[in-house]
C-alpha cells in the first residue's frame, strides 16, 4: 500500500548528498526539505516534480510504501525505463487519492475522506499519474474474493467519477429501488432499450434494466488496478 511519505532521506543517503545540496538542486528551502525528509510536513505536486528531477527518478520512485520500500507498478517491479521517460516527457500530473472500503454515494473530496475514515482506511492513499482533473477520484479496496479471479481481496480499484463510459467498461454503479439500492463494481453494456449489468467475472446472470424505468446511475469508471502483492 502506498502512503504520502517520500523517500528523501534514503535517497540523500544513497547519493551522499546533504540537505543543502538538495536545496540547491531543487530550489526548495533547506527547512522545507528537512520537514519533507522527516515526514513532518505535507508536500505538493510541484515539490515532488522538483525532487524527481533532482534525483533523476520517476515520481513513483520517490514515493514510499507502508514498509519503507519504493512504490512499484502493479506488476511488482520498478516501472520500465521507457515508461519512466514517457512520464517525464509528458509531464504527467500525480494525484494522491484516498482508499475507501465501500463505494461513496456521492463521490467528492469531502465525502471520500469521510467514507475513508468510516470504513477503516484512515490515512491510506494510492498515487495516480495522468492528466486527471477530477478531484472526486477514490480507490476502492476489494475486501473479499467476490470478483475473483479478475479482482482479488486486497486489490485497489481506482475509480474516476468524471470519466465517460462505454459498453464493456468496468464501473461503479448504483441500481434498485430507494429502499433496496445496490452499489457494486460491474461491467456495463448499453443497448437501445436496456442497460445490461454483468458481474466482472461473469459468474452471475446478467441484469437487464429498462431505460427510463429502472433506477440506475453510473458512479464512476474503474481506470486502474493496484494488484495485491503475494
Amino acid at each position: 500500500m502506498v502512503t504520502t511519505r517520500l523517500r528523501v532521506k534514503e535517497l540523500l543517503r544513497e547519493r551522499r548528498w546533504t540537505t543543502k545540496v538538495l536545496a540547491e538542486k531543487t530550489g526548495l528551502s533547506e527547512s522545507y526539505l528537512t520537514h519533507i525528509k522527516n515526514g513532518t510536513r505535507r508536500w505538493n505536486e510541484d515539490a515532488l516534480k522538483k525532487l524527481a528531477e533532482a534525483f533523476e527518478l520517476s515520481p513513483y520512485q520517490i514515493l514510499e510504501d507502508s514498509i519503507g520500500a519504493p512504490a512499484t507498478s502493479d506488476a511488482g517491479d520498478q516501472l520500465p525505463e521507457d515508461l519512466l521517460e514517457q512520464t517525464k516527457a509528458l509531464n504527467l500530473q500525480l494525484k494522491i487519492i484516498p482508499v475507501v472500503g465501500q463505494i461513496p454515494t456521492q463521490p467528492s473530496e469531502f465525502n471520500n475522506r469521510n467514507t475513508q475514515v468510516s470504513t477503516g482506511y484512515r490515512d491510506q492513499f494510492v498515487p495516480v499519474l495522468g492528466q486527471f482533473e477530477d478531484n472526486s477520484m477514490f480507490a476502492l479496496c476489494a475486501e473479499d474474493n467476490g470478483m475473483a479471479p479478475n479482482f482479488v481481496k486486497g486489490d485497489f480499484l481506482v475509480i474516476c467519477p468524471g470519466m465517460w463510459t462505454n459498453s464493456g467498461d468496468i464501473v461503479a454503479v448504483e441500481y434498485g429501488e430507494d429502499d433496496k439500492q445496490v452499489r457494486a463494481i460491474m461491467q456495463v453494456n448499453y443497448m437501445e432499450d436496456f442497460i445490461v449489468l454483468e458481474s466482472v467475472n461473469h459468474k452471475k446472470a446478467p441484469l437487464a434494466l429498462v431505460r427510463g424505468k429502472d433506477q440506475f446511475r453510473i458512479i464512476g469508471k474503474v481506470i486502474y488496478r493496484y494488484q495485491k502483492m503475494a
